[in-house]
């Protein structure tokens, strides 16, 4: 998730106002041509690496937030219903953030969003299923008991759309605005997965589904915990990034394998890079497919691993933070989400390791806020 805030600003205020139809602010679309000219073609396959990355020079900070609940939420919403927010400063590799005191980590700084373009055969499936999910409602699902994310899908809307050079308010304009999907879920081009393992030196092979691939990218996190849970989650940046692309051509019969009723039902697979962080030591917190009020759920990934994040926040709220300090902490330190069974009927089992490292000291003896203006002490 993406929203430029101000350096020496914790006021969550603008997260909490956030206008929830205009997230991503991406670069591209790139047209992607081999070395005699010839562009990308649907059925080809994109590798894109990544080179170089990193905040933009003069611009070493961060955020991490979480959402208001009427302007969306975050994976926790029903525990965490205001908006929060944290300022982190960069200081090469390492972080720290005067709203969550006695914490210091590396980063591994990754594009949340990378992907090529839809067909317009692809764009219709994807608002033709999205908007079923919307017409059916909550209530149609049980995991919407459980978890109080909303809205359940952004579908095409005119509203804040961002369309470039275009010019807004032409038919053309309108036309293409009621269509085009929004960047907020990764879909079969890739998008906005938010996988902190591509960073410097990974490399991700893109269906291409239109000619010249049109790639885009952005989003730029300086660090992030596994699953984003508090969805302004990351340590949100500017940045920089360099990518070297290779068209590997027919590549997409040839590498990935549908899994739908149609050709167009792929997705991307990706080389994590050399570079990763290092620690030898984690307290791992588990959790099962049992909610907060004790119902049984069947094998869920989700419930389960909402139950690890809980248990860990309810932990290290006992070293003197606050349960919402935790949250935005876990959402973007180098944590590691796991889905360790799903098998064993009737439960899953999630795990969420922490790296003890991060912690300088388990204290808190002085009044710090966390962007709402209450003492965390």
């Amino acid at each position: 998730m993406e929203l430029r805030s101000k350096k020496y600003d914790d006021s969550a205020d603008d997260i909490k106002s956030l206008d929830f139809a205009a997230p991503h602010y991406l670069s591209g679309p790139l047209r992607v041509v081999d070395s005699e000219g010839v562009p990308a073609s649907p059925g080809d396959l994109l590798a894109v690496e990544i080179c170089n990355l990193g905040p933009l020079p003069g611009d070493e900070w961060g955020y991490t937030g979480t959402f208001e609940r009427e302007h969306g939420g975050g994976f926790l919403t029903d525990h965490f219903p205001s908006a929060r927010k944290a300022i982190w400063y960069f200081e090469g590799i390492y972080t720290h953030s005067p709203q969550i005191p006695g914490v210091r980590f590396p980063g591994l700084t990754h594009p949340g969003i990378v992907g090529t373009a839809p067909s317009a055969e692809l764009l219709n499936i994807w608002n033709q299923r999205e908007r079923e999910l919307v017409e059916a409602g909550h209530e149609s699902l049980n995991l919407c008991h459980v978890l109080h994310q909303r809205p359940l899908a952004s579908l095409p809307t005119s509203h804040n759309c961002l369309l470039g050079k275009m010019q807004e308010g032409t038919a053309e304009w309108e036309k293409i605005a009621n269509e085009a999907a929004r960047t907020i879920p990764g879909r079969e081009n890739e998008g906005n997965c938010d996988i902190k393992n591509l960073s410097r030196g990974s490399k991700v092979y893109l269906p291409v589904f239109v000619e010249g691939a049109n790639l885009s990218t952005g989003d730029m996190h300086f660090s992030q915990g596994d699953g984003e849970v508090s969805f302004c989650g990351a340590i949100e940046m500017s940045g920089f990034l360099e990518l070297k692309c290779e068209i590997i051509r027919g590549g997409m019969k040839e590498y990935l394998t549908p899994v739908g009723p149609t050709p167009l039902h792929v997705n991307p697979i990706f080389e994590i890079g050399p570079v990763e962080l290092r620690f030898s030591e984690w307290l791992v917190f588990e959790g099962i497919s049992v909610d907060e009020s004790g119902k049984q759920h069947f094998l869920d990934a989700s419930v389960t691993y909402k139950r690890a994040v809980l248990n860990a926040i309810e932990y290290l709220s006992r070293f003197g933070y606050s349960k919402e300090q935790v949250y935005i902490l876990l959402s973007c330190c180098p944590c590691e989400g796991r889905i360790s069974g799903i098998v064993d009927a009737h439960n899953a089992v999630a795990t969420l390791a922490i790296p003890t490292a991060i912690f300088d000291q388990v204290s808190c003896n002085s009044p710090n806020t966390l962007s709402s203006g209450h003492h965390i002490c």
